[in-house]
């Protein structure tokens, strides 16, 4: 019988062996808003996400955490994350609160560890949620090393953090070109557990032409004493914002060395983020966002 005579006749034999290209990946599977789920590694433990929620005003959630959020299996979220962005994640989600807060009830920072840790090896997609940036005194960097160091997948997704936004939404920038070329973020709680020197407040006075406080309220007046000490002229501009970038905000402005005592007189509290720095004399009212109606899991 010819070659070319048969049920197989005028078929090119080589288009029917395999071919060696790669194939093409199938298109990702969206969910409800048209986002990408969330990969899958089988046989494997999930993925921990440290998710920055921003400041507090849900708009600012970028959309990366908007994504995670809308697929997650586990949520992990602490006292400043909106409820609106609470609301975001899907019904079959298993929630747990950490939240730290100044007179209120605190979870260890080991325990919210071991909670992580468990949870991946139960859940595809984890979700630590963190108010502001996971990395900016967010003590990501802590759970990431913990996961990390435990063989569990773990991925930062930067979050808008309160040291920008809030003074942002008072009119206030952080840098300026006629008001310096530096600007330090600090934080103003330091524990006495963390087996380090404190901040050197002195130091920074002489080093850095802005600052920006978190948690610094609690100690206004020793910092401000530190920085005048340091050299820093007491009648340097300085801001309070308290609540910034929700309802409730509010917004004092006095010298550094009036600072401690109109904070007292006028009942400001936490959370609040203190600028101190010529910037503040930069403020343009015209330019700050109206603070959002949100909702917090601790009202302030």
């Amino acid at each position: 019988m010819s070659s070319t005579e048969g049920p197989g006749a005028g078929v090119d034999v080589s288009q029917l062996q395999p071919s060696s290209e790669t194939p093409a990946s199938p298109p990702p599977t969206l969910d409800s808003e048209g986002f990408p789920e969330a990969p899958v590694t089988p046989g494997l433990p999930g993925t921990v996400y440290l998710v920055g929620a921003g400041p507090g005003d849900p708009e600012l959630l970028t959309l990366k955490a908007y994504r995670l959020l809308r697929g997650c299996d586990a949520l992990v979220h602490d006292s400043l994350v909106p409820k609106a962005l609470l609301d975001l994640v899907p019904e079959r989600c298993e929630r747990h609160f950490v939240g730290k807060r100044r007179g209120h009830h605190s979870v260890p920072q080991p325990s919210t560890n071991a909670l992580l840790l468990e949870l991946a090896g139960r859940h595809r997609s984890v979700v630590r949620l963190k108010g502001g940036d996971p990395f900016l005194f967010g003590r990501g960097g802590e759970e990431a090393a913990h996961l990390a160091a435990r063989g569990v997948a773990v991925e930062v997704v930067p979050g808008v953090t309160a040291g920008i936004a809030a003074p942002a939404y008072a009119g206030i920038p952080v840098t300026h070109r006629r008001a310096g070329s530096s600007v330090t973020f600090v934080t103003g709680h330091e524990e006495i557990d963390k087996g380090r020197p404190g901040v050197d407040w002195r130091g920074l006075a002489r080093s850095s032409d802005g600052l920006v406080i978190y948690m610094g309220l609690h100690n206004l007046r020793r910092i401000g004493q530190e920085l005048v000490a340091g050299g820093l002229d007491p009648a340097t501009p300085a801001a309070v914002i308290q609540q910034g970038t929700v309802r409730g905000q509010r917004l004092l402005i006095a010298s550094l060395a009036e600072l401690p005592d109109r904070v007292e007189a006028e009942g400001f509290g936490s959370p609040s983020i203190v600028v101190v720095g010529e910037v503040v004399a930069q403020r343009v009212e015209a330019c700050a966002p109206e603070p959002a109606d949100a909702e917090m899991p601790i009202p302030f």
